[in-house]
């Protein structure tokens, strides 16, 4: 059963850093791709970034110089997102997915920036 499993969450004030990571678990195949999206309250989930299992990386306008999605592991099913220069608009829950014909979740990790 494959498992996703985010970390990395907390409070951070504005200009702060953090770093997320997530987690695939229970396959052993490497996922053509996978990301990263969040969700504030009373908004739509959107996209922050994504990662393909070539390398190839895609941001959102909003995060474009300041988030860093990277992806590790033997089978690369683990990425990170580097978050610098963090906003109050950047408030949410982070949600990791990993996409191979189906697509998988994570139950998410809480961001929020407030001084």
């Amino acid at each position: 059963q494959v498992q996703v499993v985010e970390s990395g969450g907390g409070l951070v004030q504005p200009g702060g850093s953090l770093r997320l990571s997530c987690a695939v678990s229970g396959t052993a195949f490497t996922f053509s791709r996978m990301g990263w999206y969040r969700q504030a309250p009373g908004k739509q989930r959107e996209l922050v970034a994504t990662i393909t299992d070539g390398g190839s990386t895609n941001y959102a306008d909003s995060v474009k110089g300041r988030f860093t999605i990277s992806r590790a592991g033997a089978s690369k099913n683990t990425i990170y997102l580097q978050m610098n220069k963090l906003k109050p608009e950047d408030t949410a829950v982070y949600f990791c997915n990993a996409v191979q014909g189906n697509t998988f979740w994570g139950q998410g990790t809480q961001v929020t920036v407030s001084s």
